[in-house]
């Protein structure tokens, strides 16, 4: 059977890009499957919205020819720094302190827009010859055989290929129609997201506060800005985000402290629901899942992104390896591959995540005692700190080639 690209990619957010782009270096023909029209993703005006990318992150950025044009725009992440309190009352005197001196690596991460890094992957994608965009058009049906997948599209077209990647959101739709089923539950949070201009300079430090409804991440950008991502309890944060920008910030301004001065909104306001929400498998016959559709995980400690990152780096790796020698790149076998290698990984971080949300959003006395004991010996002992830095950074665990700062 003749298939018009090697693989389909269902999803033109920012996992289907980047893996097109990885698969296309290794020899692939690639099609992205975009819902949204080609003029909303280019849209480049600053909306606030941000990526804390690793450092490992970055390397896969790098590799595919990306970071250059990114890099001027970016904020590297120098410090990180943890603390626990409540609203206008300040944080506690126990703390963690992360700082980028203490691996040799370089800086933890950087901070990246939204809008620098869709504009960077459409134009790659856009001059790539092994990479056709399918704009404004959706997946209504999907049918894999012993020899190809194929998927019926809005627009009429039927297309063939392969293999079948998901990078289409916690709801994924190529999820449900290979039958694979997802385990989750709601936080009965919401993440309220913005960007802050404020009067001080940040100095590329990283703050996340924890507060009994939620955490609050003050992220560094470029410049004197900073994203924010204020988690709330629901019904609290649905008041919040109903207010006016003025009236938003009083509501911010004890939780946020005065330690960068006067602040004042930059951009516009976002909202939505925390949830975790883990598919049970991340093959199917002829189909793989990747970031959001794999796994979507509490902002806690700012991973989502970075671990769909390493799904994308592992699968392009899978896949290029595999073709290489000569193998079906759709075979069950082939894509049991990277399930082996990211299950663990992605089960982990959501447990992960899980727990620590669950330990730092509550005011339990005892709870509090006993987390702002374990900050302060976290931060006392240079080497359980250095394991956490490296941990942030995106260094631990089996690496693929590009997150490496190797070729594919």
């Amino acid at each position: 059977m003749t298939q018009d690209s090697d693989i389909l990619i269902v999803g033109g957010g920012l996992s289907g890009p980047l893996l097109a782009l990885a698969l296309a270096r290794g020899g692939q023909t690639v099609t992205v499957i975009d819902a949204l029209p080609e003029p909303v993703r280019k849209n480049a005006a600053f909306d606030g919205r941000s990526y804390a990318v690793a450092l490992t992150s970055q390397r896969l950025l790098d590799g595919l020819s990306l970071w250059d044009g990114i890099a001027d725009h970016s904020q590297p992440i120098l410090e990180i720094k943890v603390s626990d309190g409540r609203a206008g009352q300040g944080p506690s005197p126990f703390f963690m302190h992360f700082d980028h001196a203490e691996i040799e690596e370089g800086p933890m991460g950087h901070m990246v827009q939204d809008r620098h890094l869709r504009r960077a992957l459409l134009d790659a994608m856009a001059a790539s010859d092994a990479i056709t965009h399918l704009a404004d058009d959706t997946v209504m049906a999907q049918d894999a055989t012993p020899g190809d997948v194929s998927v019926t599209l809005a627009s009429g077209q039927t297309l063939r290929a392969k293999v079948l990647i998901g990078a289409d959101g916690r709801g994924s739709g190529t999820a449900q129609r290979a039958g694979i089923k997802r385990t989750g539950w709601g936080y009965d949070q919401t993440a309220l997201v913005c960007a802050i201009a404020h009067e001080k300079p940040h100095h590329g430090i990283a703050h996340q506060f924890f507060m009994p409804p939620g955490p609050l991440a003050i992220l560094p950008l470029p410049g004197n800005q900073s994203s924010i991502v204020w988690s709330e309890k629901a019904d609290t944060a649905a008041a919040f985000n109903a207010l006016a920008d003025d009236d938003y910030l009083t509501m911010l301004r004890p939780r946020f402290g005065d330690f960068l001065g006067d602040i004042e909104l930059a951009g516009k306001r976002y909202s939505y629901p925390l949830s975790l929400s883990l598919a049970d498998r991340l093959v199917a016959p002829r189909t793989a899942l990747i970031g959001d559709a794999a796994h979507g995980v509490h902002p806690i400690a700012g991973q989502g992104l970075n671990a769909g990152m390493r799904d994308i780096a592992a699968l392009a790796e899978v896949i290029t390896d595999a073709a290489r020698r000569g193998e079906d790149i759709g075979a069950t076998d082939v894509l049991a591959r990277y399930e082996a290698w990211r299950r663990f990984d992605n089960t982990a971080l959501a447990l992960a995540t899980d727990s620590f949300n669950k330990l730092f959003s509550n005011d339990n006395t005892l709870v509090r005692g006993l987390r702002d004991l374990g900050m302060g010996v976290v931060n006392a002992l240079p080497g359980l700190r250095r394991s956490f830095i490296r941990e942030a950074a995106g260094l631990t665990g089996t690496l693929p080639r590009l997150m490496q700062g190797r070729p594919l």
